[in-house]
Parts: structure tokens; sequence; C-alpha cells
């Protein structure tokens, strides 16, 4: 289940700020009882360096993921890829946007939107579009297959460096320096471990809400594909529910990773605000066509329209951007309508 549902979540951009739907609840209202949807967006999208190329000392020499250990001895033609286009977000965000030559298709911030995709269908890498472009360093996580490309990459020379693909806030300190390491720069990496961590810190602080915390379940679904799962522990969904002050109810109930959605599973949650990926919503025509789903509309989320949506492209990323990520959504959730 790890290996395939990654495959499932297609990441595309983020956008800009929060709009609640006066018209589908009360002015006024807290966000549980009456505000209807709202959509999370972030307003800047862009991936801010810490500084310019700071040059890498190299050769290094690094634990991949996998048990491996590798030597990069070049960093000139780096291709970094996973399915969330978190890792690609980390190395521009080192000031090494000018030295990646190709992307995943999750990797759509304007500074990247113009390399070549090397991931033609969805998220499988293509050799021969890898192999093409030359890279000296390929960056990757156990999210982007399949498994027989990476090892021919490094049958033919090429250093393969697989970085951890745990889904949480402190996973993404470890992935800054891990990354940073492989590429020679350990000092931009610091420096970027300590602004993100700070803007992290900075809205979770201003995520709280009075009152007792929401109870939050976030539904994976492609209604085109049939895929309707809800999140639990270790999904994702659950850091950043818990990161606004919410409780995730999908974790109250038991469940961890995803799990298929059943009506029974999600009114015994209880949710009071549903979760929802932008592409997804849309995948079942929208709030109406979700709430139509087995047990939506008896959640007290349904029942008071309470469905917030967010881009796919930073809900799960886990990345430098994440601190603004966090605060969209808590806007979105917490903020009564007006």
């Amino acid at each position: 289940m790890r290996r395939v549902l990654p495959a499932l979540l297609a990441l595309p951009a983020l956008l800009g700020l929060v709009a609640c739907d006066a018209a589908a609840g009360t002015p006024g209202a807290t966000p549980a009882t009456g505000c209807g949807p709202a959509t999370a967006v972030v307003t800047d999208t862009d991936v801010v360096p810490v500084g310019g190329d700071p040059g890498s000392s190299l050769p290094a020499t690094v634990d991949s993921a996998d048990g491996t250990t590798v030597t990069v001895n070049d960093a000139s033609r780096i291709l970094a890829v996973n399915l969330y286009g978190s890792i690609a977000e980390i190395v521009f965000s080192l000031g090494l946007g000018g030295r990646v030559i190709g992307r995943d298709t999750s990797t759509t911030f304007a500074a990247a939107a113009h390399l070549p995709v090397v991931t033609p269908a969805g998220h499988d890498l293509a050799a021969e579009a890898v192999l093409r472009l030359n890279p000296t360093v390929v960056l990757a996580d156990t999210s982007i297959g399949p498994p027989e490309v990476l090892t021919q990459l490094r049958r033919a020379g090429i250093p393969v460096v697989l970085i951890d693909d745990e889904q949480s806030l402190a996973a993404i300190p470890r992935n800054i320096r891990a990354i940073a390491a492989a590429l020679g720069v350990p000092a931009a990496g610091e420096l970027l471990v300590s602004r993100v961590e700070a803007e992290i810190a900075e809205a979770r602080r201003s995520a709280s809400a009075d009152g007792p915390p929401l109870r939050i379940a976030f539904l994976y679904v492609r209604g085109t594909a049939g895929v309707y799962l809800i999140g639990g522990k270790g999904a994702g969904s659950d850091e950043m529910i818990r990161a606004i002050g919410a409780t995730d109810a999908g974790t109250e109930i038991g469940l961890s990773r995803f799990r298929p959605l059943t009506s029974e599973g999600l009114i015994n949650a209880a949710p009071d605000v549903i979760l929802v990926m932008t592409d997804g919503l849309e995948s079942v025509k929208g709030v109406d066509g979700l709430l139509a789903l087995p047990g939506v509309g008896q959640t007290p989320a349904g029942q008071h329209r309470r469905i917030v949506d967010m881009d796919d492209g930073m809900l799960l990323s886990f990345g430098a951007r994440t601190g603004r990520t966090i605060q969209a959504l808590a806007d979105a959730v917490h903020r009564p309508c007006t």
C-alpha cells in the first residue's frame, strides 16, 4: 500500500489566499458550524534561495536512504525528482537552481517550469529521458520509480542518492541536511534549516484557534479513477492537521496511513471539517459531488458543508515552503466567514 498509494497522488502547483463561501454559511459563524466551503491558497509560491550558488565542496560521500554509500564527485548537473516536488524545491532553495537540468511532473513552481520533464508517464521515471540529460547526480526517494530505473542509472555510473521519504514536519530538516550534504553545500543547508524551522514555528504559533480542537478528516478522492481513501496516522495529512491545532479524525478512530473510505468509518470519525485536494474535489464534481459520497453527508462537516480544499502541489509536499502551507491551511479552517 505504501508504494502504491504515492503513485496516485499527483501534485500540481499552488496559488493565492483563502476564500470562504459566504453564500454557503452565516456571516460571523464559527468555522465548524456555518462558514461553508473554503479554499486554502498560498499567496506566494515562489521558491526563495537562501543565497546565490555557494559552490560545492566535493567529493562528498553520503549514506543513501536505501543503505548504499554513495560518493558524489560532481554536482554541476543535478536531477532532483520525487512524487511531491519537495526535493527539487529544497535544491532550488539552497541556491542551486541553476544547476538543475530536469524535473518531475510535481515540480511546477515558476523557477523550474522551463525544465524538461523526466516523468512522462505520471510519476515513473523514463531512463532514456534521464540519460539524455547526462546528470552528474540524481536525488530521489522511494515515492518515485520504478526501482529498476534507479538501478539502471547507477549501473550507468550516475550517483543516485535516495532521500528518506517520511512525510512529516520533523523530516524536513533531516532531508534538507541530507540533500545539502550530497551536493557539498552543508553551510547553505544549515541556513535553509534555520529559515524553514522559523517559518514553521511562526505558522504554528499563529495557527491556533479558540475553543476545543476541530476534528478534521483528510479524504483522498479521485472520482475519475474510483479511488476514495481516508488518511490516518502517518499519512502526512495528519501532520498538517495537527500543525494547525486540530485533531486528525482518521487517527482518532485508529486508522494508519491511507485506508479505503467507508460510510461507517467516516460517520464514526465524525469530522467537523473535511480536507481534500483541489484536483480531487474537482474529480467528484465539486462540493455537491463530495457530499453525495457514502457517509459524507451524515458527518457534521457534511451537514454544514465544511469542506476545505487545498491545491495538490503543497499540501503534502513537506519542503522549504511548508510554513506557508500551514498558515494558509489554518486561515482556511479557522477563519470565520465575514
